[in-house]
């Protein structure tokens, strides 16, 4: 199955995607870094306000990190290995065979498939890899997850993209045409208090769906629920991101 077109579900959030979308995945990035046999390029596909770029700037020379949409890459952190452009996942400007790693972090259920596996093929070179990644709900005690379930998926469960299937499949069923490696289970990890999950939720593409058609805050609908079960409400929680990745490792290498 193949996508149609850039989905632009987080333009219009874009400050607060860069404020709420976790960050801090332990063990991820010097795992990602393992897989091509150089690390002087790496693209970042899709890279949103640049999560995964910085992440990946400590393991490479350089990260082009590209994102179909200006409003998303005008919330960007400035990094001196990181050259950000606006560009589509099918269409990244790069030159044939001219990085060593091709990712994409949290995006690529939104992409055309075939078209961007056309375009990792090309821009590629010997050695060089593809991973492509994502998490879903964030995971914190049985009793808040209860919660985050019955929002995620009876409240504003109508209003997701049809692309979040992908995610909600732990990207185990995405298409990705190329030699596997077996991934490890890693996540990503944050400390918060009860307002800053809620504001992460807020970035949900269903939220913004949700609000547009009806002009309420679905969260209204579990506020209470959450303050019971969080308790107080400055408290610090650690919340977990469990990691589905598919990856290749050094493709069209000189010794396969």
């Amino acid at each position: 199955m193949t996508g149609t077109g850039f989905k632009d579900h987080f333009s219009g959030v874009a400050s607060d995607y860069a404020s709420y979308r976790p960050n801090e995945a332990p063990g991820l990035f010097e795992w990602v870094a393992s897989l091509p046999e150089r690390r002087d390029i790496v693209w970042d596909c899709g890279t949103g306000s640049g999560q995964a770029a910085i992440g990946l700037a400590d393991y490479f020379a350089r990260v082009i990190a590209t994102d179909a949409s200006p409003q998303q890459l005008a919330h960007v952190t400035p990094h001196s290995r990181v050259e950000y452009r606006v560009a589509a996942a099918e269409r990244s400007g790069l030159a044939d065979a001219s990085v060593d790693l091709v990712t994409a972090a949290q995006a690529f259920h939104w992409f055309d498939f075939d078209g961007f596996f056309a375009e990792a093929r090309r821009v590629v070179a010997p050695g060089g890899a593809v991973v492509v990644w994502t998490y879903n709900l964030a995971r914190v005690t049985p009793e808040i997850d209860r919660i985050l379930d019955h929002l995620s998926k009876e409240v504003v469960g109508a209003y997701w993209p049809p692309e979040r299937r992908w995610v909600d499949e732990e990207y185990q069923t995405i298409p990705f045409p190329f030699p596997e490696v077996e991934t490890p289970q890693l996540a990503y990890v944050a400390d918060w208090d009860l307002e800053r999950l809620l504001s992460y939720i807020r970035t949900w593409s269903a939220w913004q769906r949700y609000l547009k058609a009806t002009g309420e805050d679905p969260i209204d609908q579990v506020r209470d629920n959450f303050a019971a079960a969080w308790g107080e409400p400055a408290a610090t929680r650690r919340l977990r991101w469990p990691v589905f990745l598919r990856a290749s490792r050094r493709l069209y290498s000189s010794s396969t």
